[in-house]
């Protein structure tokens, strides 16, 4: 059966204004949702992933710009299928048409999101009643059957609560159950469990999984938790300065990375099965948006970086049907470069624990040494070896611009 599309990003570009001057923080990012699967899009902090969510949602800061793009949300209204660019609406329509009703947010401090002087079972029934215009004694009962969909006992107690009254689990339960209110086609989580304990988070992140195959919705998370990812996404988007720079299936990101500032998140993972003490970190900070960027945004912190990078921004290399990066590395001029040693060490570990060795053969041998396909090898290749092919040789490609790598 063919996947329903129901959100799709297109070339967005964002801007700030501000003191210092326009800062360019959505530099032409292209996202893809279908219905039941959960996107996680990763990324230091200041990478755009918060904002890029604001923007599906409507509420950006008011310095904020759309510079270009376009944000289509299909859903569904009247048994009609209606597909709808969300930039082209206003705050009204946005609030009375999408917000809460069709795309909920799950923001990462419950103690902010709640109000403070209204009863959690009036926080949960409020947008019942003005999106649906639902009878309040029958919002009521709704608003009990959430607070036990989340895992909350003692429900119809829980609904004179205040926020303060309960716990920061309890509280972030209560956001997912306004969430789900008005039973919405999309859910945004923007580091969800960022304020809880690391029991809580699991908990969390098990409850709005098991949600999600209950009633089919698609997710959409935010965060730099890496070990978040790993639990709860289809797909991954990695971001860096304001782009897309590497995408693909939680496996082929996890397991066969091939941008190296994907490297460089998956080794700053904490692994406490090495015996390395040492945490890495990736040197030097992200680019200033303030100012535009030449060439590859990673490439002032990439130790593989060539004379290309520094001049030229590279499209997105196509790896499977599914994994993509924008590197350099990928182009088949480039020199063979493999993911760090311990890099790979730790992914071979992973792989281990993930899929045991069969009739004690080692999963890891030559035959099995990269688990994607022949047309996943790209520049690994016999035939791209080296920095040129006998038929390239001396001459960068069309693609290159004329440019040496």
């Amino acid at each position: 059966m063919e996947k329903k599309k129901i959100l799709s990003i297109n070339d967005l570009s964002i801007s700030f204004t501000t003191s210092a001057g326009t800062v360019n923080v959505i530099r032409g990012m292209n996202l893809s949702l279908y219905q039941g699967e959960t996107v996680a899009i990763v990324g230091e902090s200041g990478s755009g992933k918060s904002v890029t969510v604001k923007a599906i949602m409507g509420i950006l800061s008011g310095n904020g710009k759309i510079n270009s793009g376009t944000i289509d949300f299909t859903y569904q209204k009247d048994g009609e299928e209606i597909q709808q660019d969300l930039l082209k609406l206003t705050k009204t329509e946005m609030r009375r048409q999408i917000n809460g009703k069709r795309i909920a947010m799950v923001f990462q401090d419950p103690m902010t999101s709640l109000n403070p002087t209204m009863s959690v079972g009036t926080q949960i029934m409020e947008g019942m009643i003005y999106h649906n215009h639902t009878p309040k004694r029958v919002a009521h009962q709704k608003a009990i059957k959430l607070l036990e969909l989340v895992g909350i006992t003692d429900p119809e107690k829980r609904m004179k609560n205040y926020p303060h009254q309960l716990s920061g689990g309890m509280r972030q339960r209560v956001v997912i159950a306004i969430a789900l209110a008005c039973d919405p086609e999309l859910l945004i989580c923007d580091e969800p469990t960022t304020a809880l304990d690391v029991t809580i988070q699991a908990k969390i992140l098990e409850l709005i999984k098991d949600i999600q195959q209950k009633t089919g919705i698609s997710v959409i998370y935010i965060t730099h938790d890496l070990g978040v990812v790993a639990k709860v996404a289809d797909y991954v988007e990695v971001m860096y300065a304001g782009k897309v720079i590497e995408k693909g299936t939680t496996d082929e990101i996890f397991y066969n990375p091939a941008h190296p500032y994907t490297w460089g998140l998956l080794s700053a993972m904490p692994d406490l099965s090495s015996s390395d003490d040492k945490l890495y970190t990736i040197p030097g900070s992200p680019p200033n948006l303030l100012h535009q960027v030449e060439g590859d945004s990673f490439a002032p912190r990439n130790i593989y970086a060539m004379n290309i990078d520094f001049k030229k921004e590279p499209p997105m290399f196509q790896i499977s049907d599914t994994h993509f990066a924008a590197t350099w590395l990928l182009h088949e001029n480039a020199p063979r470069i493999e993911m760090p040693e311990e890099l790979r060490k730790r992914i071979d570990s992973m792989l281990r624990e993930a899929m045991p060795p069969i009739n004690n053969e080692d999963i890891f041998s030559e035959k099995n040494e990269d688990i994607t396909s022949e047309k996943n090898e790209g520049i690994a290749s016999e035939k791209n070896e080296g920095i040129t092919s006998e038929k390239n040789e001396g001459n960068a490609s069309k693609e290159n611009g004329g440019v040496d790598l």
